[in-house]
């Protein structure tokens, strides 16, 4: 159970424990020290990076019993939290004050808080909200020696290094967060949902493009090719139309005014696009169910196979359509199975290769195509990780995006964490990462 997160990598534990506060935590780092153990922090494994896979048998500490809300500034908009609560479960505690969470991963039901600020995970709604790190204040953390300490603070700016900015993010390879104190986010007073849908992957890229073009900021701007659309009507019932070859789901938010405004806008840049369906939900009702089918979507395919293998690379808005084409083309020429759901406001791809993992030789078919598809958003100007972060399954690949100058700078500030690298080592980074150590990984090559 705890040799894997939801990525492909599986390792193994020497042990797994699951302390109930900070100074449990602190003590179980501390042992695992004594004993010249590394360990690694655990969420609810929802990571898809392999970020939470023990290596070489480590210690894992899982934070999912630190589960508890532990204050609300209703005037600040500020929350402390622990580490294992669920990111839904936050928004639903302050929903009855009118505020919520914004980063709303798909995995929102599952996923801990602990989790996002590992990842700086993101999410529909950050389009226009930003993901974790611009919704993290401060974060106590146990320390790679065991010691504890808090990174950042809740004035509106704290002196010194943004330590806070370089800890979200890191994976656990910089400690363990024990509380986190997070942005709360008003509700706007006004929801509009917008279904529309297209005869070609192209037409709804044009549409992301004109939307942004066109001076609207949705709330979210999701979109989802014709196969995992099938997928995720047959599994929930969603109300997307089975015929489409794309659809997109936006969502604006504000002022009546300005709503009404906003809707206008994308419904005449879709119907430019020669949109086949534009629709308004109309009512929350209509509204939960559309975006049930969005967030159920990873769960849906597999009604198509056991297996996927994910990737969640960020290209340039402008790169969409170029870069789509190149994904389907590298699923077909290494005879895969591909369906595309993503974040496309900000250009965040989710392309899911879908497999048998039982079939002979399929691994290494997946592995190749994933490259290639990694390798086609690197040439967009695109970037190795948009929310999933880096965790071992791309580790070996950071050299395609950075210089040897670069690694070596991410090494040295981990070290200052980690002198000894006990904190979740094997990850991020590739080994070598000082300069002079670093071998380039070869065009098309796995490691």
């Amino acid at each position: 159970m705890y040799a894997r997160d939801a990525g492909v990598a599986v390792g193994s534990a020497a042990a797994v424990c699951f302390p109930a506060d900070a100074g449990e935590v602190a003590a179980a780092v501390r042992v695992a020290l004594r004993h010249g153990r590394p360990f690694v922090a655990r969420g609810s494994g929802t990571g898809l990076a392999g970020g939470a896979t023990p290596l070489d048998d480590p210690v894992v500490i899982v934070t999912t019993q630190m589960n508890r809300v532990l204050d609300i500034d209703t005037d600040a908009r500020v929350a402390w939290v622990e580490p294992g609560v669920l990111n839904l479960d936050l928004s639903r505690a302050v929903a009855h004050l009118g505020l919520h969470y914004a980063p709303d991963p798909s995995s929102q039901q599952a996923c801990t808080i602990g989790g996002n600020v590992g990842t700086n995970a993101g999410g529909p709604h950050c389009l226009a909200e930003g993901v974790t790190s611009a919704h993290v204040l401060a974060v106590d953390v146990v320390l790679a020696d065991g010691s504890a300490t808090r990174l950042g603070g809740l004035e509106p700016d704290s002196p010194g290094y943004d330590l806070r900015g370089c800890f979200v993010g890191s994976e656990g390879t910089m400690g363990i967060a024990t509380r986190v104190a997070v942005r709360l986010t008003a509700d706007p007073p006004r929801v509009a949902t917008m279904l529309c849908a297209f005869d070609s992957v192209d037409a709804a890229a044009a549409t992301v493009s004109g939307v942004i073009a066109a001076g609207v900021l949705p709330a979210a701007l999701e979109m989802m090719d014709a196969r995992i659309t099938r997928a995720v009507e047959d599994f929930v019932g969603a109300g997307f139309p089975r015929n489409a070859e794309a659809v997109l789901l936006v969502e604006v938010d504000g002022l009546d005014g300005g709503v009404d405004e906003q809707v206008g806008a994308i419904e005449r840049v879709a119907t430019a696009n020669a949109a086949t369906l534009v629709r308004v939900a109309a009512d929350e009702t209509e509204r939960a169910l559309l975006w049930k089918g969005r967030k159920s979507a990873f769960g849906a395919i597999a009604r198509i196979a056991p297996d996927y293998y994910l990737h969640d690379a960020v290209v340039p808005r402008t790169k969409l359509v170029n870069v789509l084409r190149q994904v389907y083309a590298i699923a077909e020429a290494h005879d895969l199975i591909v369906m595309n759901v993503f974040h496309a406001g900000d250009g965040n791809l989710h392309p899911l290769l879908v497999f048998d993992r039982r079939e002979p030789g399929v691994w290494d078919r997946v592995y190749a195509a994933g490259t290639e598809i990694l390798d086609a958003c690197l040439s967009a100007g695109g970037v190795l990780t948009g929310e999933h972060g880096v965790g071992v399954e791309k580790r070996d690949l950071m050299p395609r995006m950075f210089s040897a100058d670069d690694l070596d700078a991410q090494a040295r500030l981990r070290d200052a964490f980690d002198p000894d690298g006990f904190a979740n080592p094997e990850k991020v980074l590739p080994r070598g990462s000082r300069c002079g150590e670093m071998q380039r990984v070869p065009e098309g090559a796995w490691i």
